[in-house]
């Protein structure tokens, strides 16, 4: 029997059991009233708050969630009014959380993870009905995203044919062009895409791995005084020809010595201290074993970066291209995008979803 959700009433339900009533400090009379109106707090004003406290900055939380400055502001006024406490310094640059407003931000934290995430099983409810679907997902996200995903459509699916790929770019776009997969996500290519619809979906940028005793400032590696060899993705890889076509940009010449396929392989000798690459934060997160060896640096130069997006095939049905987007945005956002920009705090204006839209 599967239990129908409402992220709504999820949202009032946990929202009495944050530690709002541990930061308004107020007579009990006062207490009692606001405690009556905490269902009141729209979800919106939330993911707004949230958005603002990650990035410091009510226009960059404006750009990330599609509204206009003067709407952030708005929603940010409403949740403190109706908390009736200031969450934010609205007078620093960039803004930061008051002491009240970083334990609100704490709760909040987790209970927007836990909405979205019963929002993405929920809505595979709609494809109950599904009869066939061939699905290819890059091999970027085997670790954690891929298995996650196709547990959710299996069981969102239970009457459906379902074949499920791991392959590189290039190999599911072509799938894809060849109608022997219906769905795919994959770096967006140059090149145009006929008989296909894209969706945006990942802003994934490049930045420069190396091992993490290293003392070698960055712009060394990319002006070749450094004394560690650069690792090359192999050549037919998109992701290396994407690299390549960047250095060519910026007349900057490495020799290629070590060419190697396996996003594993290169973050292991990294690691081991054999050499340096050019890689971005969803392969280096796709090799956790390694994290403790390896650290990342922005680009040293002008900054780059591949878009990931969601392709289906045009007589695609709608219901099930937009659920699988919602699904896969959700599970990024939760599995990559979060737990890195709270490791690596720089990579908050680099590493976001891409605007929700379809290119046809």
């Amino acid at each position: 029997m599967r239990l129908l959700f409402n992220p709504g009433v999820f949202f009032e339900l946990y929202i009495e059991g944050l530690a709002i009533r541990e930061i308004i400090v107020e007579d009990a009379n006062t207490n009692e009233e606001k405690a009556m109106n905490m269902s009141h707090i729209s979800l919106k004003w939330l993911e707004v708050f949230h958005l603002v406290a990650c990035h410091g900055s009510v226009q960059a939380a404006a750009r990330e969630a599609g509204l206009s400055i003067s709407t952030v502001s708005h929603h940010l006024r409403s949740l403190e009014a109706q908390l009736g406490v200031t969450l934010l310094n609205h007078a620093r640059r960039p803004m930061i959380l008051t002491p009240v407003g970083a334990v609100f931000f704490k709760n909040i934290d987790e209970a927007l993870k836990l909405i979205r995430m019963a929002q993405t099983e929920v809505t595979l409810g709609n494809m109950t009905e599904a009869r066939h679907l061939k699905f290819g997902l890059i091999e970027d996200f085997d670790s954690d995203i891929g298995p996650e995903l196709a547990v959710l459509l299996a069981n969102g699916m239970p009457k459906c044919d379902f074949a499920h790929y791991m392959r590189s770019s290039s190999e599911i776009l072509d799938m894809l062009q060849g109608h022997s997969l219906d769905i795919g996500i994959a770096s967006s290519p140059n090149n145009n895409t006929d008989q296909l619809k894209e969706f945006p979906m990942l802003r994934d940028p490049f930045v420069l791995a190396v091992p993490a005793n290293s003392t070698i400032r960055p712009e060394s590696f990319l002006a070749g005084s450094a004394e560690l060899t650069m690792l090359h993705y192999a050549k037919d890889q998109q992701i290396r020809k994407q690299i390549a076509a960047q250095l060519r940009r910026l007349n900057i010449e490495i020799p290629v010595r070590f060419e190697i396929e396996s996003n594993q392989t290169m973050m292991a000798m990294i690691a081991a201290g054999a050499g340096w690459a050019v890689t971005t934060p969803a392969c280096y997160f796709r090799a956790r074993r390694f994290h403790k060896q390896v650290q990342l640096h922005a680009f040293p130069a002008k900054g780059f970066a591949r878009h990931l997006s969601l392709f289906a095939r045009e007589e695609c049905a709608d219901e099930i291209v937009g659920t699988i987007n919602a699904a896969m945005r959700n599970l990024i956002e939760m599995r990559l995008i979060n737990p890195a920009t709270e490791a690596m705090p720089w990579l908050r204006d680099e590493l976001c979803l891409l605007p929700l839209k379809a290119n046809s």
